[in-house]
């Protein structure tokens, strides 16, 4: 069986997409299923790059038991051929990907986080980096229930 390749995005790669990633792998790990997929996460720009995630959303991760331990980095050319899947999580995102997109094959490519939700209705996951802690919560709570039900979706 061939491995679902997944890459999650927003804007610094340092609150929400790492999240996603973390959260997502914790899910494969705990069905047993992380054979059956390479999941990663990236950001519209650079300017984190190497950096671990913002020190708030890795506490309240830990607090949830994931460990948000990727190191940022910019979206890359490479990345519209290396995944099947590329998830962005606000509009902002999912314009600046289908911006960056060699193609057509690779924008079709390109989803909405929110898509998966299927507890909360929301449009969108917002960025929690200016906010207090409410706001890092909710993140994880959507992601939580975003990851779950693109799980489901990809049916392996």
């Amino acid at each position: 069986m061939e491995q679902k390749k997944i890459l999650f995005v927003c804007l610094g790669n340092i609150c929400r997409s790492p999240s996603a990633e973390a959260i997502m792998k914790k899910m494969v790990l705990d069905k047993g299923l992380q054979n059956d997929f390479c999941i990663d996460s990236a950001g519209i720009l650079g300017i984190h790059e190497g950096q671990l995630p913002d020190s708030r959303m890795r506490a309240h991760g830990k607090r949830r038991n994931y460990d948000l331990n990727s190191r940022s980095r910019a979206v890359v050319y490479q990345d519209f051929f290396d995944f099947d899947l590329i998830i962005g999580m606000d509009d902002n995102n999912i314009e600046a990907l289908e911006q960056k997109a060699p193609d057509l094959e690779s924008k079709k490519k390109i989803r909405r986080m929110s898509e998966y939700c299927s507890k909360h209705s929301c449009d969108h996951i917002p960025d929690p980096y200016y906010g207090g802690a409410q706001g890092f919560e909710l993140v994880l709570d959507l992601l939580e229930d975003a990851c779950q039900g693109l799980l489901e979706s990809t049916k392996i």
